[in-house]
């Protein structure tokens, strides 16, 4: 992802009652690891140790990688698909199919990323692209964000084939490049534009859900992500004409932008629910027994209560989830040190909730400066609005009954993500895309997008056997 997956209920983590769920966290003693588990961590061990990150490695070996290991498994030549822009060779993807058996069952679309975020050997206590085990946890960039899932999906479909199952519907698997940085390009958004047909679906199970421990070991919550946030840049600018600086005068363009920041950072956009926010608040909100679970309810049910509203938002997340939020991220300004300043600005990141869009957000931000001298820009990336997939219980029901029978005690909680994943390009071609739970993160995100990432062993072991279940029961349906 993008950020790390951005565990959205960590707080929830921290203080949920989930029974008889401390030996799932626990690692496997190494007589207890499966020849089909051995062959899952070479697969896992392979991604992870091939650099795919922007500026070092190669998301088109992966796949090239990937396409042998499925050839290797039975699928034909018609049914893999290895693709990439000619302009940038280093970023391909691979589709897989593995065809139904009903036509008139429309495919399932499993979706990751192969590339991560950059690392650098003399930053890190292990080397980033070697895959180390160690006292219960896999090492590695990439072992979480998320090769482990990328693995999952490429075993799945190989134990599938190996067991000559015909599913119901068509799987289809995309791997794609640019999730992480979209430098060069996006692969999901390059195939939405240009080849839809190959991955159209009904729906998409992608990154962005997944367990919590308590930190100790303890799963205490699954989620499965339904939406997320849409990210937008605004550059803030104001400028002047300058003169020495011997001869100050109130009018400066770096004590402008100065009094901007402060008005943006004092402002505060609406609270504003949409039905996958109002069932995490209200879910987790009941799974709490202290007052910010109560006042989480309280909130969920009335969103204009501004008591609950005070309780709630001192959780820095759950203030994320509630309302678009915009911060200053970069500032840039002046030209000389013995000059007035002709020009300064500043970037700020928005990560804005579904019903706004950048139109709506920026006119707030001009709205909270309130000064017509200053520009506020559109700028960088822009990626789709992300549109929030329907809570389908054809989607939920599945994946709470398999949490049941894996996490007995555990709750399945939907949520939203206040970060971006690659569904933002997938909804403009009517494919809905959900997060899968499963797999687990301890709380403080498991050093994705950082130094030293991490995956517990266990949760690659059980997250794989679940997931697999889990895309057999969507199969079928």
């Amino acid at each position: 992802m993008n950020n790390a997956i951005i565990a959205a209920a960590c707080a929830v983590a921290l203080l949920a009652t989930g029974e008889g769920n401390a030996q799932q966290a626990a690692p496997p003693a190494a007589t207890d690891v499966r020849p089909d588990q051995r062959v899952f961590r070479d697969l896992y061990r392979e991604l992870v140790e091939t650099d795919t990150s922007v500026g070092t490695g190669s998301c088109t070996l992966a796949a090239e990688k990937v396409a042998t290991h499925l050839r290797q498994a039975g699928f034909s030549a018609d049914q893999i698909t290895l693709f990439k822009d000619e302009k940038f060779p280093l970023d391909g993807g691979i589709v897989a199919v593995l065809p139904g058996s009903a036509a008139a069952a429309k495919p399932m679309l499993l979706l990751g990323h192969l590339d991560v975020v950059n690392a650098r050997r003399e930053d890190w206590t292990r080397d980033p692209f070697k895959f180390i085990e160690e006292n219960g946890y896999f090492y590695g960039r990439g072992t979480s964000d998320m090769k482990v899932l990328v693995a999952i999906w490429v075993d799945t479909l190989i134990r599938f084939k190996q067991q000559g199952y015909r599913p119901k519907r068509t799987i289809k698997l995309a791997l794609t490049c640019g999730e992480e940085s979209g430098a060069r390009m996006n692969g999901v958004q390059w195939l939405a534009e240009k080849r839809p047909a190959l991955i159209a679906a009904e729906f998409a199970l992608n990154e962005g859900g997944g367990g919590d421990t308590d930190g100790a070991g303890k799963l205490v919550t699954q989620t499965m992500q339904v939406g997320e946030k849409s990210n937008r840049n605004f550059e803030i600018e104001a400028t002047n004409p300058g003169g020495h600086s011997s001869i100050p005068i109130d009018d400066n363009a770096i004590y402008q932008l100065a009094d901007a920041l402060t008005r943006v950072r004092a402002y505060k956009f609406p609270v504003r629910f949409n039905d996958t926010t109002r069932a995490f608040f209200r879910q987790a909100g009941a799974s709490r027994a202290d007052d910010l679970g109560r006042a989480m309810v309280r909130l969920a049910a009335n969103p204009s209560d501004k008591e609950a509203e005070a309780t709630v938002v001192r959780d820095r997340t759950y203030n994320s989830m509630l309302r678009t939020t915009c911060v200053a991220t970069l500032i840039d300004g002046g030209h000389a040190a013995n000059a007035l300043p002709q020009r300064a600005k500043a970037n700020v990141n928005c990560r804005i909730a579904p019903g706004e869009d950048a139109d709506t957000t920026r006119a707030a931000l001009q709205g909270a400066i309130a000064d017509p001298k200053l520009t506020v820009t559109l700028t960088g990336r822009l990626r789709p609005v992300a549109v929030t997939p329907p809570l389908s219980p054809r989607i939920v029901k599945p994946a709470e009954r398999l949490v049941a029978r894996y996490f007995p005690g555990v709750p399945l909680i939907p949520t939203m993500s206040t970060g971006a994943t690659d569904a933002t390009y997938l909804a403009p071609i009517g494919i809905p895309t959900y997060g899968v739970p499963g797999p687990w993160g301890d709380p403080d995100g498991n050093g994705a997008h950082g130094l030293n990432e991490r995956h517990s062993v266990r949760s690659a072991y059980v997250g794989r056997d679940f997931l697999f279940d889990l895309v057999k029961a969507y199969a079928d349906d």
